[in-house]
């Protein structure tokens, strides 16, 4: 059945909604236009009696700063809007008597009787109340000074600003504990994301996503300029009413919505120019012939040659607005983004569509939202990055002997030397990502404080890749006369919730509880097909039919089908007393087809109590000083379905009868006792506001186990039927410290400074990976991710029972002896060099990280700059370690950092002397923006013009291209630090953009 086409829905809903609102403005008593002018806004009537005026003004603090986002609103309907970057706001009122309510974080409510009024200046004054600040939690919302357990927010007006590429850049270096990280430029890549260390050793590493509601969406389904905010559930407690997918974190994220009134429309634009920053030092065409290099006659700059000045186009139009009580907003987000390195980069276009309206004396809620992207991603190919580094600089592109053979291209016949620029225009890589997600959501208030809800959502996501290299490419398709593969995949999921939620005060309590039951089931399925020999190159792998391989039977063909389900049951309570003592409590039981018959529901309770030690101090220094301590289980999936179950595959074929007949063979044992991880958590906190809110902060400590964790080990045949099992056998320990500090500082006349320092630990440590009758490597201690080929088959990462995780293992350089080759210690003094010498060299993983983030306001002019850090983290460089020797070949280049010595004629063999300190502290972003004063008229009503640059400096003593934390190779988290050869360089960035309102 085909698909419906989400794109087009959503453009079709925009379009519609837009001509139903030009519709009712125009049967109103004058057009919208002549009623702006007027100062007066007609709409359509709601009763036979009933007009609306129009209300504009200005909202400024005490400085006379605007205040962009404050929320103004009619009081007692839901008639409401928000100011922009220039603090102006305009809103349709029933009566000119009404009240208005006017509320932004960190200052006083105030409320504002028109009488009359058409403009107003509105000024706000600072005060403890942003601890009412409403914070989205799991299922529901609460206020900040209700909150028992860890709990970060982070709102549009704070996050990270420029070319943004990926929504998770928008957190990067903002959250104490949260670490964000895409070592390289390349803007297909995905980014590691990673709070409080390690919890798991499975593939749910990352936080779970949860988007207006609907858990397990994909951030890239998002567009960042529709994000309104992202709260982060860092803790046990907070995130256990996730239950199996709550111990890697919670991030919520918050889509924006409009507000009753007038049509409003903005249209956000930038272009951005991004140059490679960093590239690895190596010879000069010059230096590499006076060491011996083979002289072809040219002088090439490979990494010139396969990098560009890329540029990124970003057009983001929304609208929003409503009539009575119905409210929308509408956006159409398109981004044409190259890579730095050529035939590199995406055009994405994502559609989006938001829709609430209430009845029934506001007691129904009803909320349509539905998403639809397309994004095509031209990948190229990151080992041109390691060619560009290594190749001889002074060979031509193009021409040579083998040049008639290879596509005109240069190109030497050894291990390992491909020509980049070849490696790059001769093949291609392609995929293009469809998705679309529903969601709609309802509640209904049966009495005062008692409301049913319920929630329906699906997200259908499909990848189609092709690949195709060229007959004449001597990097793949040469030896096959050309090789093309095509593959579909498409994924699904489904969700239904209800919930019965309670709000009410008993004198001094506030009592708040919901309980729900969730049903998400889970679908894919993928076909895959490859082969070689075609007949021509310039069909590339749109018609696989050309290929000669499925002729003679070797083409190869693949396909899958896969499902689960997980089904759970949750309560929550919150107790409120005197806004002085706090409880919260909430407990998930919840059941996943992914786990062996005996264990497929797990149990996953939180609790959490607070005080404010303010309240019952009674010093006008003190808003808040609550104490906080909270204890929560959650769980994490395993990384594949059917993993307690006996499964059979495809094995060799045997000859019988006569012909080759293709084996079925195990190829998984089962485990029905197959169950949750478990991670317990405890975290104590302190949450304080001093001098009427000035300074704000909040300290974590955190301690947390993850035990029966899900790791694949070798086992005996027989009895086992296959070489390996899943089993509950892991257990890791981790604890570290948080902290947030934000300060607003007056330096003048209509002039603020806000800085905000976040500081994070990290201690991860590996207790045993062994049991069930199944050992971890020999005596607890297993050896991890060689250096590879050419020539060095030497592990790199030593994974200890009983130890910190991330720990690098090698022979520790001695010196150079007479004879221009290596000396290593010899450890146990037996006069060999060998494995028994080898001892720990080096950690992957950071100690702690820094945030350190700038914003000034200057009248007009708004400033910000931002600052992020990771020290204590070690990297291999393996660049060093393959080239940075004088005698790697004639033909390789040589890699010269401030280690190179001359007098090192020997191959070059991976020690402590390619390990490297890669601390570094860099200026991340740096964002300056005007608000235009514009004259009154009918069109624009604000304007922001910004420049913007990303990735200015770092400071580093690492010699490598990117000093990034590599939290795991190739996916194995229990390998991290190692920077390989085919990292992209990095770049920096500069942006010039606009917001504009209308």
């Amino acid at each position: 059945m085909k698909k419906p086409n989400m794109m087009e829905w959503t453009c079709k809903i925009v379009f519609s909604i837009l001509a139903l609102h030009i519709q009712l403005s125009a049967n109103a008593r004058s057009a919208i236009s002549s009623a702006v002018e007027a100062e007066t806004v007609m709409m359509p009537p709601l009763t036979e009696h009933t007009h609306q005026r129009m209300i504009t003004g200005t909202v400024v603090d005490e400085s006379g700063v605007p205040l962009a986002g404050t929320s103004v609103s009619e009081k007692g309907t839901a008639n409401g809007a928000k100011t922009d970057s220039a603090g102006y706001f305009s809103l349709n009122v029933q009566d000119m008597e009404a009240t208005l309510v006017i509320s932004y974080v960190g200052y006083a409510l105030q409320e504002i009787t028109l009488n009359g009024q058409t403009n107003l200046r509105i000024t706000l004054l600072p005060d403890a109340s942003h601890l009412n600040e409403v914070v989205v939690i799991g299922y529901g919302t609460q206020r900040r000074k209700e909150l028992t357990g860890a709990v970060a927010s982070i709102r549009a007006e704070d996050f990270n600003t420029g070319n943004i590429t990926n929504p998770a850049q928008l957190l990067q270096g903002k959250v104490a504990g949260l670490s964000i990280t895409n070592p390289g430029a390349n803007p297909n890549a995905g980014f590691t994301i990673r709070l409080r260390g390690l919890s798991t050793f499975g593939a749910n590493t990352g936080p779970l996503i949860v988007v207006d509601g609907v858990p397990g969406v994909s951030l890239l389904t998002i567009d960042p300029s529709d994000i309104e905010s992202m709260d982060i559930l860092k803790d046990g407690s907070a995130a256990a009413i996730y239950g199996t997918r709550g111990s890697s974190g919670v991030i919520l994220v918050t889509t924006k919505s409009g507000n009753a009134g007038q049509l409003q429309v903005e249209y956000n634009a930038y272009g951005s120019f991004e140059n490679v920053a960093r590239t690895p030092p190596v010879m000069s065409a010059a230096e590499f012939v006076e060491v011996g290099g083979t002289d072809h006659g040219s002088e090439t700059d490979w990494f010139d040659e396969i990098t560009r000045r890329a540029t990124t186009n970003v057009h983001n139009l929304s609208l929003g607005g409503g009539t009575g009580k119905t409210s929308y907003r509408a956006s159409l987000n398109y981004r044409d983004v190259q890579g730095i390195a050529i035939t590199t980069g995406f055009d994405q276009v994502i559609g989006r569509v938001n829709v609430n309206h209430r009845a029934m004396d506001d007691r129904l809620r009803v909320a349509l939202n539905l998403t639809s992207q397309i994004r095509k991603e031209q990948k190229g190919n990151d080992a041109a990055f390691e060619f560009a580094t290594t190749y001889n600089p002074t060979a031509p592109i193009y021409g040579g002997p083998e040049a008639p053979r290879f596509g005109g291209y240069w190109q030497e016949i050894l291990f390992g030397y491909y020509n980049p620029v070849s490696v790059l225009k001769q093949n291609v890589i392609d995929q293009e990502r469809k998705a679309y997600l529903v969601n709609i959501d309802a509640d209904f208030e049966i009495v005062s404080g008692l409301k049913i809800g319920a929630r329906y959502s699906r997200e259908d996501i499909g990848w189609l890749d092709g690949s195709y290299y060229r007959s004449d490419s001597y990097f793949n398709g040469y030896a096959s006369n050309g090789i093309a593969s095509r593959r579909i995949t498409d994924n699904e999921s489904k969700l239904f919730e209800t919930t019965l939620s309670y709000n009410r005060r008993f004198g001094d309590f506030i009592l708040d509880a919901i309980g729900g039951y969730s049903n998400q089931a889970f679908s894919g399925e993928s076909f895959n097909a490859s082969g070689g020999d075609f007949i021509t190159d310039e069909l590339l792998y749109n018609n696989l039919g050309l290929s000669q391989d499925f002729k003679r039977g070797i083409g190869n063909v693949g396909s899958y089908k896969d499902a689960s389900k997980l089904i759970g049951g949750f309560v929550r309570a919150s107790l409120n007393y005197k806004d002085i003592y706090f409880l919260n409590a909430s407990y998930r039981r919840e059941g996943s087809t992914k786990f062996g018959r005996n264990n497929q529901w797990g149990n996953f309770p939180g609790v959490g109590a607070g005080v404010d030690l303010a309240q019952l101090l009674d010093n006008p220094v003190i808003g808040q000083l609550k104490v906080r301590a909270s204890y929560g289980i959650t769980g994490a999936l395993p990384s594949g379905n059917y993993l307690s179950l006996l499964r059979f595959g495809t094995g060799n074929n045997f000859y019988y009868n006569g012909a080759f007949i293709p084996a079925f063979q195990p190829s998984s044992n089962p485990n029905p006792d197959l169950k949750w991880e478990k991670k317990e958590e405890l975290d104590f906190g302190v949450d304080f506001a001093l001098f009427d809110s000035r300074l704000t902060g909040t300290l974590d400590y955190y301690d947390r186990r993850t035990i029966d964790g899900i790791f694949n080990l070798p086992v005996s045949v027989p009895p086992n039927l296959y070489q390996d099992k899943w089993l509950n056998v892991g257990e890791i320990k981790n604890s570290g410290v948080e902290v947030t500090l934000n300060y607003q500082v007056d330096i003048g006349r209509n002039s603020t400074y806000t800085p905000t320092f976040t500081f994070s630990t990290y201690h991860t440590k590996l207790i045993t990976l062994s049991g069930k009758g199944a050992s971890f490597g020999d005596n607890g201690v297993q050896k991890l991710a060689i250096m590879g080929a050419p020539g060095q088959n030497i592990p790199l990462i030593r994974v200890e029972e009983g130890a910190e995780l991330g720990q690098f293992i090698g022979w520790q350089f001695d010196g150079v002896n007479e004879d221009g080759t290596w000396r290593f210690k010899d450890q146990n003094d037996d006069g060999v060099i060998n494995t028994n010498d080898e001892v720990v060299i080096g950690n992957g993983l950071p100690d702690y990280e820094i945030g350190f983030n700038n914003a000034f306001r200057f009248g007009r002019f708004d400033m910000n700059a931002f600052f992020r850090g990771s020290f204590g983290h070690d990297l291999i460089n393996s660049f060093r370690a393959f080239y940075e020797a004088k005698s790697v070949s004639a033909s390789y280049n040589v890699i010269k950092t401030k280690y190179f010595m001359p007098e090192l004629t020997d191959r070059a063999i991976y020690s402590d002397y390619h390990v490297e300190d890669a601390s570094f502290f860099r200026l991340q972003n740096v964002d300056i923006g005007y608000h235009f004063n514009l004259p009154k008229q009918k069109l624009l009503k604000a304007i922001r013009l910004y420049a913007n640059g990303q990735n200015l400096f770092t400071i580093t003593n690492y010699t490598g291209v990117d000093p990034e934390v590599r939290y795991a190779d190739g996916g194995n988290v229990l390998a991290p630090g190692i920077d390989r050869r085919n990292t992209w360089f990095t770049s920096r960035t500069f942006t010039l953009g606009f917001n504009a309102k209308f």
